[in-house]
């Protein structure tokens, strides 16, 4: 009977021939944070509402529309957590994590949305963050941009260009606040429904549309330089110098705004065209308020998030290939004399063998059968064990991706073997 449960729509199965291109990225992420000095943390996926409420704001159309929001046993609102920075600071101020220290951290995991599917964008989406805090400079904000920049070369990613604006102090934004509405009200006709709902709530969303029949409209708003505070301008005039001397390519975008209300002074985006409209892949900023608006003492923060479904389809557009964790040998037993004696060499090939990845076959087959199998695992040999090789003590290597001749070789050669020949060989490809 055919299966009629599946994946929830906007959520998807990793397969397995799909882990390998993850684990890369992941293990390039976690090598580019601990060269930072950045330490690990992880949150749980479920928070209570009001958290987010009071981080993201409630007129945002994440906590009005998007949130994955549900009441448990005991009546308590609990909500999916959309995004990782909220999830972050309440861990930080629940264990004391920002009393009189700096912290840099970093995390990954799922969020969820419910947006509309579309490529790289999904309704269970994987992010990873990064966050630094107790630093008010624009030395650490450099910092953020020269780290994200390092896992784009990193990861061999070229076609992403990093824009960066400034949204001052929440005063000054509250002045320019009051100036976009007034614009937009004059030309209100010109704006589209989700344009019409921001005008009240949240106008400074409405330059980011994506609308082109608006692009007109918006590129004639008041630009907020106009109106930015001295000292706001101070840092992000030293945030340009940092990036100038150490020769980052940016674009300054005086529309570009964050979707969320705690964001203060610099803002960022690594954006690329080559996803659409959805071209953003990595975002962040400063949020010095938000500490304070969960209850903490006030402290400067500034952080990121970039979402891993967008940055594998972004690397498959550019051509990129992460390098296969090819199977290094698969056991080959026939006979069931083979099959017990072939598992505990498996083993102490395991021990002996540091790194080695080794299949050993499992139940019944003809040798025919198993070398299929071999072959279809991706091995880069065989090593084969019948009734002659239990009578001699040895092991026969069988090359699958080379033309060399079959040998054979005690058990304990065979250590030594795999060792300078399979894995240090491995090992040598994916640096090269």
């Amino acid at each position: 009977m055919a299966n009629d449960i599946q994946a929830i729509r906007g959520m998807k199965d990793l397969l397995p021939d799909q882990s390998h291109a993850w684990q890369y990225v992941e293990n390039v992420f976690r090598s580019v944070m601990s060269s930072y000095g950045y330490s690990e943390i992880r949150m749980p996926i479920v928070e209570k509402t009001e958290l987010f409420k009071r981080s993201i704001g409630e007129v945002t159309d994440i906590v009005e529309k998007e949130m994955y929001t549900f009441e448990d046993r005991n009546g308590d609102s609990l909500t999916l957590r959309p995004e990782g920075t909220a999830s972050c600071v309440r861990a930080c101020l629940e264990h004391g994590l920002l009393y009189n220290q700096t912290q840099r951290l970093w995390y990954s995991g799922p969020m969820f949305r419910h947006e509309r599917p579309q490529k790289g964008r999904y309704r269970q989406f994987h992010q990873v963050g990064v966050e630094a805090f107790g630093m008010a400079g624009p030395d650490i904000d450099a910092e953020m941009i020269l780290l994200s920049a390092r896992l784009w070369q990193a990861l061999g990613l070229k076609s992403v260009v990093l824009q960066i604006n400034s949204l001052g102090t929440p005063e000054t934004r509250a002045v320019y606040r009051t100036q976009l509405i007034e614009y937009f009200t004059k030309n209100s006709e010109q704006l589209d429904e989700d344009s019409q709902r921001r005008l009240n709530t949240n106008p400074l969303r409405i330059l980011d549309s994506k609308n082109p029949a608006m692009r007109e409209l918006i590129n004639a708003a008041p630009n907020f330089f106009d109106t930015i505070d001295e000292d706001s301008m101070r840092h992000f005039d030293e945030l340009k110098r940092y990036l100038d001397e150490a020769g980052v390519a940016y674009q300054v975008n005086p529309r570009l705004v964050r979707g969320l209300d705690y964001y203060t002074k610099t803002v960022f985006e690594w954006v690329t065209d080559k996803l659409g409209a959805q071209g953003t892949i990595c975002a962040g900023g400063r949020f010095d308020g938000l500490v304070a608006q969960l209850g903490g003492k006030a402290t400067p923060a500034v952080g990121f998030a970039l979402g891993i479904e967008r940055l594998l389809a972004l690397l498959e557009e550019d051509g990129q290939e992460s390098p296969v964790q090819d199977v290094h040998a698969y056991l080959v037993l026939v006979g069931e004399e083979a099959r017990h004696k072939g598992l505990l060499l498996a083993e102490t090939l395991r021990e002996n063998t540091p790194g080695i990845r080794l299949i050993t076959h499992c139940g019944e087959g003809s040798m025919k059968s198993q070398f299929k199998r071999a072959d279809k695992s991706g091995a880069q040999i065989v090593l084969l064990i019948g009734e002659q090789e239990i009578q001699d003590k040895v092991v026969s290597v069988k090359f699958l991706r080379e033309d060399e001749p079959q040998i054979t070789m005690t058990q304990e050669a065979v250590i030594d073997f795999l060792k300078a020949r399979v894995i240090n060989q491995s090992q040598a490809n994916i640096l090269i």
